[in-house]
């Protein structure tokens, strides 16, 4: 099955979620041994070939999904009534294109489904399992929401810390003494436009320009990877300030480092993981 799984306890079940594309699906194969613990496909089974069940899914997938067959969906609901009816989660996606449910065969398989169509079903297995339920997901929401924002304050720390390090060496080597601090600031902020410009492609006034309706400024608005590398970039940019190469120079090799960094950091699995 596709994605990172989670787990969490429902009711003394053990009910799995996966990342997909964006979104989370959460198993209808472990909802489901809420009512038949040996064999919960066959709860999904007798579900999905109701006539109600199908409009709700029929209709979720014409507001989701621009691939979605809606002729052959309404052949499937025009025989839903009739005893001889049999459908299985994995002939509903591959007959119509549906991105709702995903399912598969084997002993690591199962099927998964969106969380509106997952709240759905939890609602026709037991409407009390339900709440239990939707409780449940919406606190391991909160707590990955309170993860990330920790995640993402102690990268805005770091970046502080290093910036630290990258005006100490401006100041000690590029601004003259006999300045005043109105010139200074000058400097300063051009070094840290050197940055905004080498990780970004512009500078904060022009990001401010572009962007009048946001509040904060470019690096409030930047994403945990950017972060990661701006903190990398201020140490860089403070050994080459200190090394007396000239502004063009290091934002020419600022932005090598900001590609490089950012291809390696889209492809790691550790991030990933961290922004899951």
């Amino acid at each position: 099955m596709a994605g990172k799984k989670q787990k969490m306890i429902v009711q003394n079940l053990e009910i799995s979620i996966v990342n997909r594309i964006k979104n989370q699906y959460i198993s209808l194969t472990d909802i489901a041994r809420y009512r038949n613990q040996m064999n919960p496909t066959a709860v999904i089974s007798n579900w999905i070939r109701a006539t109600s069940t199908l409009c709700y899914l029929g209709l979720w997938e014409k507001l989701n999904n621009s691939i979605f067959k809606p002729l052959e969906f309404e052949g499937f609901k025009n025989e839903s009534g009739n005893n001889y009816f049999v459908l299985s989660p994995q002939k509903w996606v591959k007959e119509t294109n549906a991105i709702g449910i995903i399912s598969k065969s084997g002993r690591y398989g199962g099927t998964f489904a969106h969380m509106d169509i997952a709240f759905e079903f939890a609602s026709w297995i037991s409407p009390e399992f339900k709440l239990y339920l939707i409780t449940e997901f919406q606190r391991l929401k909160a707590e990955e929401n309170t993860n990330k924002h920790l995640e993402w304050n102690l990268q805005r720390t770091l970046a502080k810390i290093n910036y630290r390090i990258h005006t100490d060496a401006i100041q000690q080597t590029i601004v003259p003494s006999t300045l005043s601090a109105v010139q200074k600031s000058y400097i300063y902020a051009d070094e840290a436009d050197l940055l905004n410009v080498a990780m970004f492609g512009k500078t904060a006034k022009q990001w401010r320009e572009e962007n009048t309706s946001l509040k904060g400024n470019i690096r409030d608005h930047a994403s945990l990877e950017q972060l990661i590398i701006l903190s990398n970039m201020e140490s860089i940019n403070a050994l080459l300030v200190r090394q007396n190469l000239p502004q063009s120079e290091r934002l020419v090799k600022l932005n090598e480092v900001a590609i490089l960094q950012m291809t390696s950091l889209l492809n790691s699995q550790l991030l990933k993981n961290l922004s899951q």
